[in-house]
């Protein structure tokens, strides 16, 4: 089959490859029809994740049934099915109390498996043509429909960036009425606000730099904040100053020592870059310290961004260690909660895509570019660099390119 295969730093291509198998009776294969280039898989294609070359990259998957192992009881051949981007096993500790990002069977590496994704298994990607589901009746959401539908990328982003876009609302405990500030409006900040919407937050503003992203904020109707324009902190807390005004302030003395937002999410993770140079230097605590700032006291922080314990291309050697300074002093006294992590995808996926099913969600408003697999290489490098107009690349395995 042909894949795309991770050959060094800033070098993928697409290769012939084996074929995958049944191995396992619960395994199933599906042929893809869809799978997604997610910002995190650039943090493997710029080198600054441990890779081997040959790896089969490509976590956002989703296709038809094409083969089960003889354990499989729930799916069929011919199923149409979208797949979390955690492999989980449905039994262990942590799977049974909803935890299936931090699964304990499938990765002999640590807890969670996932696919072509580093330290997360052995289990190749699917930005190919076929690719091999182990614990098929856990991991294999069914769906309506056929391929190429109205659907098919609303339905693909069910395999992470919506859930884990959802998930940053739960860690930072988004209610009706809140409000909130998200950092970074790639997809998942993005589709972190959708969520945050749909929870029935009254404030949501989106900080980035990039001017297709941020058209994007306002297309979805949350407030953009253009931090090459300034502080993005002193930014939100001046649009702000109307609602202080108007409502905090009926309570003596609120308005002043509550200023900024109730929930903080943090969708950028280490590579965020510094307000003095935004696009050229990292400053990989930026988006947290701003959070910090910006949430009141009580409030609560998500950092759904990602943030590895092994990073090669740290802006130094504290920071290629996973190791950073943090202004705790600042969140201690404002008592601030801080949760992080990966999302379990499974516990929200069958939720959201009912949500799809009865439009109140279409997640893909974003999707900018439906490629063949062939087309994956320059695609990498176009997403990599933020080029215009690149905000989510889906690749078309099997012909559905647009």
């Amino acid at each position: 089959m042909r894949a795309v295969v991770w050959k060094a730093p800033f070098q993928v291509s697409v290769d012939e490859v084996d074929d995958p198998r049944i191995e396992a009776p619960g395994d199933a294969l599906v042929r893809l029809t869809t799978s997604g280039i997610c910002g995190s898989d650039l943090h493997m294609y710029e080198g600054r994740a441990p890779m081997q070359p040959g790896q089969v990259v490509g976590h956002e998957n989703m296709g038809v049934v094409e083969e089960v192992g003889p354990g499989v009881v729930s799916i069929r051949p011919g199923d149409r099915v979208v797949l979390p981007f955690n492999i989980a096993c449905g039994f262990c500790f942590n799977c049974a109390r909803g935890y299936t990002n931090a699964c304990l069977t499938t990765n002999p590496q640590g807890h969670g498996g996932g696919y072509g994704y580093s330290g997360m298994g052995p289990y190749r990607g699917g930005q190919a043509e076929l690719l091999r589901v182990p614990f098929a009746d856990f991991n294999a959401l069914k769906l309506p429909g056929k391929p190429g539908d109205e659907f098919e990328d609303d339905f693909l982003l069910l395999s992470d960036v919506f859930p884990t876009g959802y998930h940053s609302t739960e860690q930072a405990h988004v209610r009706a009425g809140d409000t909130v500030a998200i950092w970074g409006a790639g997809p998942v900040g993005l589709l972190a606000g959708l969520s945050a919407r749909i929870r029935g937050a009254s404030e949501i503003y989106i900080v980035d730099c990039v001017d297709d992203r941020l058209k994007a904020v306002s297309e979805m109707g949350a407030t953009p904040i253009d931090f090459r324009k300034g502080d993005p902190v002193q930014q939100i807390l001046d649009l702000r100053e109307p609602h202080r005004r108007n409502v905090q302030e009926l309570r003596e003395g609120s308005g002043k020592k509550m200023p900024g937002v109730m929930c903080g999410i943090d969708a950028v993770g280490y590579e965020a870059w510094t307000h003095d140079a935004p696009g050229e230097e990292q400053e990989p605590t930026q988006a947290i310290e701003d959070l910090i700032r910006i949430t009141n006291a009580t409030g609560h922080i998500g950092l759904i961004g990602v943030y590895f314990p092994e990073d090669p291309g740290g802006v130094d050697d504290e920071a290629k260690k996973g190791r950073f300074t943090l202004s705790l002093g600042a969140a201690w006294e404002k008592g601030l909660s801080v949760e992080m992590g990966q999302a379990p995808v499974k516990r929200y996926n069958v939720y959201l895509r009912d949500l799809i099913l009865a439009g109140i969600a279409k997640p893909s408003f974003f999707v900018s570019h439906r490629l063949p697999l062939e087309a994956a290489p320059d695609a990498y490098e176009k997403f990599d660099k933020r080029t215009q107009g690149y905000r989510k690349v889906l690749l078309k395995p099997n012909g559905l390119a647009a």
